[in-house]
């Protein structure tokens, strides 16, 4: 039950703690997706919440709800003029080069018979930025912290690839799979608000991270 996954609830928004393996939005094929969990996210009101973004099914984490069609408008416009904070956990299939740095490679959708449509740094692409800083290694892979300043689409996946030249574990897309999964957490999320208190949610590291030799930052 998603009830139990709620990391900030107040009159107008929620965070919860999105499961890896869960979608937003229904599959085009059907199945199960957050929308099939949303009646159980009420608590205590008729309108069901509203996600405000969007989280890959794969990566687990904070994921921002609203609860009125007001709130969800601000929230919104507050993710479109970049003021969101956010902060993603990745391990990586190696160690990149250095420790720290910032990654400046704009991104633009892809698509072919044979590998379906992608993302790929492009000149021509929207302009996407993310700062990153290794904060331990264990043998070949390093656990790194991704912090976007933009919001493109598989944006931390690709730079992740294309900007230190190192997919993340488990990338079915831009890797390989791993039975384990993608080891990609959004671990925080900070949404100011004119007039209240921020939006804080820090969502705790994975199972699937701790089961890969990095059970803590």
């Amino acid at each position: 039950m998603l009830a139990d996954k709620v990391l900030f609830l107040d009159g107008e928004a929620m965070v919860i703690d999105k499961p890896a393996g869960l979608p937003v939005d229904p599959p085009r094929r059907g199945g199960i997706s957050l929308e099939n969990h949303l009646d159980s996210l009420t608590f205590g009101f008729r309108r069901w919440p509203m996600a405000v973004h969007r989280l890959d099914q794969d990566t687990s984490g904070c994921l921002l709800l609203s609860r009125n069609p007001k709130a969800h408008a601000r929230l919104q416009q507050a993710f479109e003029a970049n003021r969101v904070e956010k902060r993603y956990l990745a391990v990586l299939e190696g160690v990149p080069d250095g420790t720290e740095g910032v990654i400046d490679l704009p991104l633009a959708k892809v698509s072919s018979r044979e590998e379906g449509w992608r993302m790929t740094g492009s000149p021509d692409g929207k302009a996407a930025r993310t700062a990153w800083r290794v904060l331990r290694t264990a043998g070949e892979r390093a656990l790194v912290e991704f912090r976007p300043a933009t919001g493109r689409t598989h944006q931390i996946r690709v730079h992740a690839l294309e900007g230190l030249g190192i997919p993340v574990v488990g990338d079915p897309v831009y890797g390989r799979a791993d039975k384990a999964g993608m080891l990609l957490h959004a671990a925080e999320l900070i949404v100011p608000r004119d007039g209240k208190p921020a939006i804080h949610a820090v969502a705790p590291i994975p199972e699937r991270f701790a089961a890969a030799g990095f059970g803590h930052e």
